[in-house]
């Protein structure tokens, strides 16, 4: 077999193979004979018809399986004479096929990038240890009492952290806001709406001047809109609102005892406090390992220069740019605001690509060089995992992954834990106690 490769760019080759004639004219043999025991033609027995009116009868589709078996054997044999780990087969042009002449094809294809191991082994890295504080706590338990907050209407003035319920209509240089942008209605006028008496909330400086207003009254908001304003068009401009006051309301945040408590699952206060610990304590941990592994891949990329094949950067910048706007669709950010901002996503995007495709390749080495593999008791065990997650049976959730074809992925991820378990073992680690830890 004739096999040549030439250069088409960073992890792109064009693939030359011809297969000889007598490997063609014995896979169409093969072929033919498969057919032959197979074939039902008029007045002969199942796999007795006569071997030219099988020819005859089935030459398509023998033709068809032969130039199918000649090119899967010559592909994979012709890759790995030439130690090309093949990722994605990008084209396919015949040059020639049939009975009596050799089979020739191209194909341009893209393959893993070459390059050699760094030192995985002694990284250094820096760990902070640190413990859930007693203000950590009290700020969690904040958050719970926050999912059990009542709002009690009140008769007084308002106060700083009330909720009013107002209705408005705002202006930008005297003109409606719907004048600069019409997508701005609710900014321009809302009726019977919450707006809680706080720094920054709504438009900043605009709350700040209703307090000691009492339901009943009228107030008018002269501020500011910010440059960094989610409405660009109406940005450093003056407005004014008039404001409505219709109600006002009295945060009540619930005690912590024993009946709270009971309302989240726990016995009593201790219960609950114990578990509220040891929840921050695995917040804590799980963000000092990363910040460890954080360290030790960085370690690993600065040791790599490597040219890296395009279709699988582009594949995962465009997975990185979802992810980027359907996390920003979920914090309430407007359609408008992120289109504004899209090609700073992209180039966000697009540099974490390239890291993140670049550290894949290299602890697949790695996992290669120190014989790392993931096996069916690890994959039935993430299964399992993700069916309680879900809420599911591990059968259809197995479904559920094949549909998806998930599982390479999910086999991929482990692999990545186990090398990073692996690297990070190896490491030369410094531990450093921290008496303060950031506030969870």
């Amino acid at each position: 077999m004739n096999v040549s490769v030439e250069n088409l760019g960073p992890c792109k080759k064009l693939l030359r193979v011809e297969v000889p004639v007598d490997r063609v004219n014995a896979t169409f043999d093969e072929m033919t004979a498969a057919f032959q025991k197979q074939a039902q033609l008029p007045g002969f027995r199942p796999g007795k018809a006569p071997r030219h009116l099988v020819v005859k009868s089935f030459d398509g589709r023998i033709a068809e399986e032969a130039r199918k078996k000649l090119f899967e054997d010559s592909y994979r044999t012709a890759a790995s004479e030439q130690k090309l780990r093949v990722i994605v087969t990008i084209d396919v042009e015949e040059q020639s096929f049939g009975r009596g002449v050799p089979f020739g094809y191209t194909v341009t294809l893209e393959h893993t990038p070459d390059f050699d191991l760094p030192n995985y082994k002694g990284l250094k890295a820096q760990r902070e240890i640190a413990t859930a504080s007693d203000a950590d706590i009290t700020r969690a338990l904040d958050i719970l009492r926050e999912q059990q907050v009542k709002y009690n209407d009140v008769q007084r003035a308002a106060q700083d952290g009330d909720i009013l319920v107002v209705n408005y209509k705002g202006t930008a240089d005297g003109k409606p806001i719907t004048d600069y942008n019409a997508t701005a209605k609710g900014l321009s006028e809302k009726q019977n709406t919450w707006v809680q008496i706080a720094e920054n909330s709504f438009i900043p400086g605009f709350t700040a001047q209703l307090i000691g207003a009492s339901a009943g009254d009228k107030r008018t908001v002269t501020l500011t809109f910010p440059n960094d304003f989610v409405v660009s068009e109406v940005a450093g401009r003056a407005g004014q609102f008039e404001v409505d006051i219709l109600g006002v309301k009295e945060k009540v945040l619930p005690q912590v005892d024993d009946a709270f408590a009971q309302g989240f699952g726990a016995a009593n206060v201790e219960a609950l406090l114990a578990g509220v610990r040891r929840d921050l304590q695995n917040e804590i941990d799980f963000r000092v390992k990363k910040a460890v592994r954080d360290q030790l891949l960085h370690a690993l990329l600065q040791q790599v220069t490597v040219e890296l094949p395009e279709s699988v950067v582009s594949s995962e910048t465009r997975n990185l740019v979802y992810n980027i706007v359907n996390e920003n669709q979920k914090r309430g950010v407007p359609q408008e605001v992120i289109e504004g901002k899209k090609d700073e996503i992209f180039q966000t995007a697009s540099s974490s690509a390239r890291d993140r495709v670049k550290a894949a390749f290299i602890l697949n080495r790695i996992a290669e060089a120190e014989k790392i593999s993931v096996d069916q008791r690890e994959l039935s065990q993430r299964v399992v995992g993700l069916a309680q997650q879900n809420n599911t049976t591990p059968e259809k959730m197995v479904k559920v992954l094949q549909e998806r074809n998930a599982f390479p992925e999910i086999q991929q991820d482990i692999l990545t834990g186990k090398v990073l378990d692996f690297i990070e073992l190896n490491a030369s680690i410094e531990d450093t106690v921290i008496a303060t830890p950031a506030a969870v």
